[in-house]
């Protein structure tokens, strides 16, 4: 009787064991199974290599200047990355927080980031402070890049506190590549001001750079620093909002204006207001449909149904929340995506349905 019962534990065993394998297969071939798999997705990048979450280990933390924390993050051959890029970072938390890379480019074994402690922001930077030290691992996503060092005759940078850190990248390459560049540097009092050592000595030569400390100086005159540019100077400009009004208003004519957001424009987009209706918007990956309330933004609904779709700022200058439209009319309420980009693409915190139906590729 013994050897009956053991056939029947080894056949029973054995279904078992192909059909786990067979299960992880199915699953492998579809995230959403039991739905079927469906041909490869395009939002959340997630075949990218350039932007999937990896996991590096937090070597070195140095504070840069009062109120500013340098992280090195560590890991063997990491994606490239140009000035001007930046990383998505994962907190322990959970938030996502965007830190704009100011390291070597060069070193392909390491990501730098700095970051200013916000105490009446919304907590991502007291987390990053706080809880963020050598030794602990950190999850990333990118880098990606909206902010590019494109080729001109010249350069002009106005920039604000830490809105130094796209910045840095790029002033080190023109340093070495012998072009024509001047900084104009505002922070509020010259200790607050990260890296201002290295980037005085960049510009030592031909006085390329002016410093204006608050608590000296008062605010930089944005005007006079774009005054009499040459046509076709690519002008940078990084900082708080009201620098970036300045260097909107006074671009010479024929120059190119370049900004790097920190936080949404004052009176920016936002997914309630005029024209909120509501709509519904199928998840075309997932088989499901969800409605939007009028004044509820799009990421909340589908967060409801889909909780791990990301996000970051909600006020649509960040990127992460970048999702495919497949289907319907968008109403575009974001300050970043590129023409190219609003033809088939949204940010879901803010930007909303032109009609009563939009299809995602989620």
């Amino acid at each position: 009787m013994a050897l009956p019962r053991l056939r029947t534990v080894v056949l029973v065993s054995g279904a078992a064991l192909l059909t786990r394998r067979a299960l992880k297969r199915r699953i492998a071939r579809s995230p959403l199974w039991p739905l079927p798999a469906l041909p490869e997705p395009i939002s959340g990048h997630s075949k990218r290599r350039a932007t999937a979450v990896r996991k590096l280990l937090i070597t070195g933390r140095t504070e840069v200047a009062d109120g500013v924390v340098q992280l090195r993050l560590e890991r063997p051959g990491l994606p490239p990355w140009s000035p001007g890029a930046h990383l998505d970072l994962v907190l322990p938390s959970g938030l996502v927080r965007q830190y704009s890379l100011c390291g070597d480019p060069e070193d392909t074994g390491a990501y730098t980031v700095a970051t200013r402690l916000v105490a009446d922001g919304r907590g991502g930077s007291r987390e990053v402070h706080e809880q963020l030290q050598e030794g602990l691992e950190v999850e990333v996503r990118g880098p990606r890049n909206r902010f590019p060092l494109t080729e001109a005759p010249g350069y002009v940078f106005v920039v604000g506190g830490i809105g130094i850190t796209p910045v840095l990248p790029m002033l080190r390459a023109l340093a070495a590549s012998g072009a024509e560049w001047r900084l104009l540097y505002g922070g509020r009092s010259r200790a607050s001001m990260p890296f201002l050592e290295e980037i005085e000595k960049l510009g030592a030569d031909g006085d390329r750079v002016t410093v204006v400390a608050q608590d000296e100086a008062g605010h930089p005159d944005v005007a006079a620093a774009l005054a009499n540019l040459a046509p076709g100077t690519a002008v940078y400009c990084c900082g708080p909002e009201p620098l970036m009004a300045a260097a909107t208003a006074g671009l010479p004519e024929g120059c190119t204006l370049h900004l790097e957001r920190f936080s949404a424009a004052t009176g920016g987009a936002a997914g309630s207001g005029e024209g909120s209706e509501a709509f519904e918007v199928e998840l075309r990956r997932s088989g499901r449909t969800v409605p939007v309330a009028a004044g509820q933004s799009v990421l909340a609904a589908v967060r409801a149904e889909l909780p791990h779709v990301a996000y970051s700022c909600e006020q649509g200058f960040c990127g992460t929340c970048q999702q495919r439209v497949l289907e319907g009319e968008i109403d575009h309420r974001d300050e970043l995506l590129t023409d190219d980009e609003r033809g088939d693409s949204m940010l879901i915190c803010v930007s909303r349905c032109r009609g009563g139906r939009l299809v995602l590729d989620l």
